[in-house]
């Protein structure tokens, strides 16, 4: 029926075969290769996030006293404080009022492991 002899035919169909087991062990390799990527994204993704909640944290901490110091430095002509004695050692205690009112939540670990995370309720990783 066939010119090619039986012998190559056997061959051929070993030849074959070796190759789909090539190709099924290379999708099985790219499949693991794109699960271990996708894993090393996400936890790059899971750090970025943590990191983003500690800049944020950072940033609501200033931002109380600078708006104070941005009011007090605007250097309105009928402002209390510049006409009290102690009108800026005032403004000053304030500021460190909020900052220790802020912080006040990190004191009852006694400093120890003090996450900006806690200060706003969000659950460490």
């Amino acid at each position: 029926m066939s010119d090619i002899p039986d012998d190559v035919t056997v061959y051929l169909r070993d030849v074959a075969d070796h190759r789909e087991r090539a190709n099924e062990a290379i999708a099985g390799f790219d499949e693991l290769v794109t699960g271990m990527r996708n894993a090393s994204i996400a936890q790059l993704s899971v750090q970025q996030n943590a990191d983003m909640r500690k800049i944020s944290a950072m940033a609501a901490l200033i931002a109380v006293p600078t708006m104070i110091v941005g009011i007090c430095g605007m250097n309105f002509k009928r402002m209390p404080e510049l006409t009290w004695v102690y009108g800026h050692p005032g403004v000053m205690t304030v500021i460190v009022v909020c900052g220790l009112v802020y912080r006040a939540p990190c004191a009852a670990t006694n400093g120890s492991e003090c996450h900006f995370d806690r200060v706003h309720g969000v659950v460490a990783d």
